[in-house]
């Protein structure tokens, strides 16, 4: 549980907030003028779960959950589902809501009802469940669906014609997007959003007529099968899907990006859970600094003033119903509940022309203790309460879409011409947004947008970038930020690019989108006192391409050409043996992918890898799969290289990167261990959460040491740390930082395990190693003066634990058959530029492990 710190209100605009949180509810009202209670989020600073999600649901999260596109068709779109099996175990029983099993019927009676339903199935989850996508809108013929995607596009690709056009004025339906149970133990979107379709399919008065005459409304039924059945707040492969919009690692979020690029949504609610009194953003500062935040306020504000009355006259009181009249953060709270970063489901959809985005945290807890310990009956007191009051968050949307549908049109259109014209953003203020209360100075957050980025080609010969740029612009696209590739030979401010160059021209409608993933963000330690989750994110500085920011100049004439998808990387030499570098985790994935075919791979000493030549044809294939490059080498390698078998206690997150890279992993836990576990199978130890020695068993103690006696062993943050002392390892004193530090930070790399790496880390409670004893290598370290780039550090309140005390300190050191992380390097299946450390790591001390078993 994360905790901000208690601040006064704005002044004059509230008594004090209650709010449920993960483990406790919170009734008693405060008096007026009182200090609100502490903001608490559900989610430690670190990351301390073990992870335990089969390799199958990895693989799954890989290669499924991105719907294809299809040819523009009429309203309604009949599809009959077919039944899922029922399932006694599914978790919403219990609270007498719709159970996953049950939804699929549902959703085919709904169709039957009329002309105004139809359902589509968006993906799969990564456990293997349907994604289900209900729109509501009045019939249109396959020439008026035609007509309402082309206004789309419109808006999007020609703002500054569609604000002049009549038609857009006269028949364009407003998209509104209803996304509900992201996490899956936040159960009642799911139900409510039911609830407002069936009244929607058959309501007969002039209102609603009216409504689906001018909007599609679009409902994600569940965005999170996975958890909802399980009673989770994570799908099946452990992820927090409302902390992965950046990374879109993770099926049900790529679905949920290809719903919002598909649908452009004027307006956008995503239903959670829980926050006593019931919790409608607008949010407290800092705000995105690449939003255009006056649009975004106004609209938002606006329509959250509707929600707070409609949830209040549903008429629940703290006395009778235990329930809190509703909030809104940025009236009433001073910090705490930011919209800075662009991970959650809102703040995502802002940089896709979403001008009224809201998390609504529904009142009463039900989920975590609550579930386990009430009695069913409070429970589905709760529960209907919950649905009320999510239902009536979305009526009166519903209802603020039909009556402003012309300005939130016009806005999302003055959002994306801002973009196409390069025009300034505009500051908030009581002038430029008026009619919201309390505007000041701590809520001005905007940007200087650069005239472009540049990605440089890898190799001015061929010009071919390396896997690391392809990925990149390839993730930019499936963003829908526009790429180009110089043609020939380019020149901007002063410099010259090579032929094959990609370039992001930042006139573009969703210049926010692009700037968001690759500028290196900002350093906002002083702006408020703790944040909600992570807070800074730079694609350009941790993906491991090199970005190269233009801050002006024109690209009139410039040779440049559009791109659909990077070009292809993939390439070996017809002749010679091959040498693969491995300073991205494609190159790692290719490598484990020619051991699991017993490849003879020798290890070089320059941090690369040699294949013989009599493998060329499975590095072929291993091009191919991964878009990775082999060279020519004359080099011999020094060492063999062999499979690994990892025993990993490590964060979902970090499972999840591991499996990525190709490693066979094991996940391992306390609780595994003390049941028995058998380390025969295993080469090397990953540990970094849910393993604590001092909670082992004597037997699983004595054969941990038995095998950490002849094995490697990686460790990262605390727990990693804490068990290199316990077995008597590396020699050296881990320092923690301030927990709830994180963000982008500058290093320095010394070491063959860092060799190739980008001069940029991440940090998530940030760690260091000081008293290096004898045999200890420094491998990196956080950079001199103060080494956060953009983020959120502070030091501790007795002036320990900062940037400052970590300047020049060692961030990754290694000895013998141990290396140890203070960074994060796989956070969140994340910072791709970092992945490859982890992975010299494995390798390098199982290889010093085998070499000292066999000396």
């Amino acid at each position: 549980m994360r905790t901000t710190r208690s601040v006064p209100a704005r002044p004059a605009l509230i008594a004090a907030l209650a709010l449920a949180t993960a483990g406790s509810l919170l009734l008693a009202p405060g008096s007026a003028g009182a200090d609100p209670k502490p903001v608490t989020r559900e989610g430690a600073a670190v990351d301390d779960r073990a992870a335990r999600a089969p390799a199958s649901a990895t693989r799954r999260a890989l290669t499924e959950g991105v719907p294809t596109g299809t040819a523009t068709r009429a309203y309604p779109r009949r599809l009959v589902l077919s039944p899922d099996p029922e399932n006694p175990g599914d978790k919403s029983l219990k609270l007498g809501l719709t159970p996953y099993h049950a939804i699929a019927p549902k959703l085919n009676a709904l169709q039957r009802l009329g002309d105004r339903v139809s359902v589509e199935v968006t993906g799969r989850s990564a456990g293997g469940h349907r994604l289900y996508l209900v729109t509501v809108t009045a019939p249109e013929s396959t020439r008026q669906a035609r007509a309402q995607e082309r206004m789309r596009e419109l808006i999007r690709d020609a703002p500054a014609a569609a604000a002049k056009s009549r038609e857009i004025k006269r028949d364009y339906k407003t998209p509104v997007f209803v996304n509900g149970n992201i996490h899956g133990n936040e159960w009642e979107g799911t139900d409510a959003s039911l609830k407002t379709i069936e009244r929607l399919a058959t309501a007969k008065d002039a209102k609603t007529r009216d409504l689906l005459a001018h909007s599609r409304l679009y409902f994600n039924i569940t965005a999170n099968p996975d958890g909802r059945i399980a009673g989770t707040r994570a799908n099946a492969n452990g992820f927090d899907l409302n902390r992965d919009f950046v990374t879109a690692s993770q099926p049900e979020t790529r679905a949920m990006r290809q719903i919002e690029l598909g649908t452009q949504p004027a307006v956008l609610l995503d239903l959670h859970g829980y926050v006593n009194g019931t919790l409608i953003e607008p949010t407290t500062p800092p705000h995105g600094e690449n939003y255009e935040y006056d649009l975004f306020l106004k609209n938002t504000y606006a329509n959250a003033l509707g929600m707070e009355s409609a949830v209040n006259a549903l008429g629940y009181t703290p006395a009778k119903d235990g329930v809190e009249a509703a909030q809104i953060p940025f009236r009433d709270q001073e910090e705490g509940w930011d919209d800075w970063p662009p991970i959650f489901t809102p703040q995502y959809a802002a940089f896709h022309g979403t001008v009224a985005a809201h998390t609504v945290e529904i009142p009463l807890a039900v989920n975590n203790e609550e579930y386990d310990e009430l009695p069913v009956p409070e429970l589905r007191r709760r529960s209907a309460i919950n649905t009320a009051v999510a239902g009536a968050a979305i009526g009166a949307t519903l209802a603020h879409v039909r009556e402003h549908r012309g300005t939130l049109i016009t806005d999302q259109i003055e959002v994306f011409r801002r973009g196409a014209t390069g025009a300034a953003q505009v500051p908030v203020s009581a002038e430029t947004v008026p009619g919201v209360p309390g505007i000041g100075p701590e809520d001005v957050y905007t940007t200087r947008f650069p005239r472009a980025y540049v990605i440089p080609a890898g190799d001015a010969r061929t010009q071919r970038s390396g896997p690391a740029a392809a990925r990149l612009v390839d993730h930019l696209i499936a963003n829908d930020v526009r790429v180009a590739r110089a043609t020939r030979p380019l020149r901007l401010a002063g410099r010259t690019y090579p032929q094959g160059s990609y370039v992001v021209d930042m006139h573009q409608s969703k210049r926010g989108m692009a700037n968001v993933l690759l500028s290196d963000g900002r350093d906002i330690s002083d702006k408020v006192s703790v944040m909600y989750d992570i807070s800074g994110w730079s694609l350009g500085r941790l993906w491991g391409a090199t970005v190269e920011r233009v801050p002006s100049g024109s690209l009139r004439g410039a040779p440049l050409r559009a791109i659909g998808e990077a070009a292809p990387v993939a390439r070996v030499p017809a002749h010679g043996d091959l040498r693969l570098r491995l300073t991205d985790p494609r190159e790692i994935a290719a490598l484990n992918s020619l051991l699991r075919q017993g490849v003879p791979v020798r290890r070089a000493d320059d941090g690369s890898v040699v294949v013989p030549a009599s493998a060329r044809r499975a590095a072929r294939t291993a091009a191919r799969e991964h878009d990775v490059t082999f060279t020519a080498t004359r080099q011999t390698g020094i060492a063999p290289l062999r499979r690994l078998r990892v025993a990993a206690a490590v964060t979902p997150g970090e499972l999840f990167a591991l499996r990525e890279m190709g490693f066979d992993v094991t996940p391992v836990s306390t609780a595994a261990l003390n049941a028995g576990f058998d380390w025969s199978g295993t080469d090397v130890l990953f540990v970094s959460a849910g393993l604590e020695h001092a909670d082992l068993t004597a037997p699983a103690r004595q054969a941990l040491q038995s095998f950490l006696d002849g094995h490697g062993l990686v460790g990262r943050g605390a727990t990693g740390a804490a068990l290199n002392a316990a077995a008597g390892r590396l020699a050296v004193k881990p320092v923690e930082g301030n927990a709830d530090a994180n963000g982008v930070v500058k290093v320095t790399n010394a070491g063959g395990i860092t060799r190739g790496a980008p001069d940029h880390g991440f940090v998530y409670g940030p760690l260091w190693f000081t008293d290096p004893g004898p045999g200890v290598r420094v491998e990196q370290s956080y950079a001199t003066g103060n080494p956060l780039v953009s983020g959120h550090w502070r030091p501790l309140p007795g002036g320990t634990g900062g940037p400052a005390a970590a300047a020049g300190q060692a961030s990754v050191v290694s000895g013998g058959s141990t290396v140890l992380f203070g960074t994060e390097p796989l956070f969140r299946d994340h910072p791709k530029g970092e992945f490859p450390q982890v992975a010299r790591a494995l390798f390098t001390v199982a290889h010093s492990a085998s070499v000292k078993e066999s000396g």
